[in-house]
């Protein structure tokens, strides 16, 4: 029996999520990256891509690190979109001051790329050919693989709008704009993230102490550079969030942690068949991890 880490993506940050954080990666985070540290998490900087996307890998790694200290160590890791960095950095093959920098970057060039009028919508009980009908004409993609029945499109407000408009006539249970400010997961971010893998030559990747699965692909990655690959190149890529999932439950895991904030992957690893426990460490706190984890251990 094995135990899944995971780390969420945008839409999930929250005012204040980096308060009380333990460990020290946030002064660490200061080292790097100076005083915007100290107001990250506040609510003008979360509007802004790079604060939202730092803030993440912030607490991601934060509390991986606690629940390791606490006897709780990962055998998979995964991450949905710019959650794959935290993992990355928790599974070893990433150092947390070049993450702090490339995701810095990765956050700047997707926000410059498309600075308005652009984002993410979820699309719920509809199936994914459902969606792809929908979509067309519309100038919108199919970014997220989510669930069987629930799917992300990126794209203009407008389009967006429209597709939204079109799901509910055909049924949808809801039709809803995330709190994401970019086309994520689509060919639109294809030439930000060529920049990003340009940045991503001077940085040495190691191979991990654990196994890194790839939300993007559904495998699991173990040559340093097929990880850069993917972290540089996710932004544009769809996500496959179920097929994960399912890869995760093939490889005996059987207790999926969910990095704070939110609980949006634990909710998502639930629809997935998956035949173990899942839960978010914001809502049920370390000591009920800790305990289900010793309890699988034993």
């Amino acid at each position: 029996m094995k135990i899944l880490f995971t780390f969420p993506g945008q839409g999930t940050q929250h005012e204040g999520m980096l308060q009380n954080l333990p460990g020290t990666e946030l002064a660490q985070a200061r080292e790097v990256l100076g005083v915007e540290v100290d107001t990250l998490d506040s609510a003008a900087s979360l509007t802004h891509t790079r604060a939202v996307q730092l803030s993440l890998l912030i607490a991601g790694v934060a509390w991986a690190h606690e629940l390791e200290r606490r006897g709780v160590s990962p055998d998979i890791v995964s991450g949905l979109s710019i959650g794959a960095y935290p993992a990355a950095v928790v599974a070893g093959a990433l150092e947390f001051t070049d993450a702090l920098k490339l995701v810095a970057l990765r956050g700047d060039l997707m926000e410059q790329a498309w600075p308005h009028g652009y984002g993410l919508t979820a699309i719920m009980g509809l199936t994914l050919p459902q969606v792809e009908q929908l979509v067309e004409g519309s100038g919108t993609y199919i970014a997220n693989l989510n669930a069987e029945t629930q799917i992300v499109i990126a794209g203009s407000d407008e389009g967006m709008a429209l597709v939204a408009k079109r799901a509910l006539e055909k049924g949808a249970s809801k039709a809803q704009r995330l709190a994401v400010s970019v086309p994520s997961h689509c060919e639109l971010l294809a030439e930000p993230a060529q920049k990003l893998a340009a940045a991503f030559e001077s940085v040495t990747l190691a191979r991990p102490r654990c196994a890194y699965l790839s939300g993007s692909t559904g495998r699991v990655l173990w040559q340093p550079e097929k990880i850069a690959d993917d972290l540089a190149m996710n932004m544009a890529r769809t996500v496959r969030w179920q097929e994960a999932v399912i890869a995760a439950n093939e490889r005996d895991a059987r207790l999926a942690i969910e990095m704070p904030p939110g609980g949006v992957l634990t909710c998502l690893t639930r629809q997935a068949a998956w035949e173990g426990e899942t839960i978010s460490l914001e809502r049920s706190g370390v000591d009920v991890a800790v305990h289900l984890a010793g309890r699988l251990r034993a």
